[in-house]
């Protein structure tokens, strides 16, 4: 129906996001309305920016499967609102040294972790659109003369 199946919220209970099924689809949607954005302009230079993006492919450890895509800091110097979190970062983690017993309490432990980055890939959209906006007009000037 179009609803939300998982709806974000803010503190002040506006949505700014969610998962919804319509159809056959799944929609993953973050707040985009207009009247929620200020001083809006187009943007310009986004091919010098996209030379700058370093698309690779990879091997994950976890399984060996490859793919393409990106290193989170590497992409985080050209889009920073694509990528969470902060490269080589640590955190803390609380961990079970020795298990609990009938008769005495677990003992416990801390050791820092990795606190890993994350990419959304959707957030490089508007800057290859624009990229493609900005070699069609190059494209037809070209041909124009």
């Amino acid at each position: 129906s179009g609803q939300y199946h998982l709806a974000c919220r803010t503190a002040a209970n506006a949505v700014v996001g969610g998962i919804s099924v319509s159809g056959s689809t799944t929609n993953h949607l973050t707040s985009s309305d207009y009247r929620l954005k200020t001083d809006v302009q187009p943007m310009t230079g986004a091919t010098a920016r996209v030379k700058l993006l370093k698309p690779c492919n990879f091997e994950w450890i976890v399984d060996g499967t490859r793919m393409d895509g990106f290193l989170a800091h590497e992409a985080q110097e050209v889009v920073p609102e694509s990528v969470q979190g902060t490269k080589d970062a640590m955190r803390d983690e609380e961990y079970e040294v020795t298990p609990a017993t009938d008769t005495e309490d677990a003992v416990m432990g801390t050791r820092s972790v990795p606190d890993l980055q994350g990419i959304d890939q959707s957030k490089l959209v508007p800057l290859l659109t624009a990229t493609i906006q900005e070699l069609i007009s190059r494209i037809e000037a070209l041909e124009g003369e």
